[in-house]
């Protein structure tokens, strides 16, 4: 046991010398370039953010989180109440749609004003 911790201790602190030595520390202008974002890195932390810019997060998150919930479904066919399962998982794809459709109607989801 004690020759497990001496060579996960010393292959971490080796790991963390390298990783810490082998890049450079220079910067260059890929490094202070916009990453993605478009924003300037060296500018105001307090430029305002558009909503819409959340509620697409928000929206994606949802709809991530559904995946996560539905995922089991399969797996349900062998529990004792399969039915049960299979409607809660319409019941959530039902909930989900409406307030997409809700979003849609009320103009939400366009980008441009």
């Amino acid at each position: 046991m004690l020759s497990l911790i001496i060579i996960s201790l010393t292959l971490t602190l080796i790991l963390a010398f390298i990783s810490f030595w082998l890049p450079s520390i220079t910067p260059d202008s890929e490094k202070l370039s916009p990453y993605e974002c478009g924003f300037d890195p060296m500018g105001s932390a307090r430029l305002p953010f558009s909503m819409r810019f959340f509620l697409v997060a928000i929206l994606f998150l949802l709809f991530d989180l559904e995946i996560a919930l539905l995922l089991p479904t399969p797996w349900a066919i062998h529990l004792p109440t399969p039915l049960q399962t299979f409607l809660w998982a319409t019941l959530i794809i039902v909930i989900l749609t409406l307030g997409l459709v809700y979003e849609w109607i009320q103009g939400g989801l366009e980008w441009a004003e």
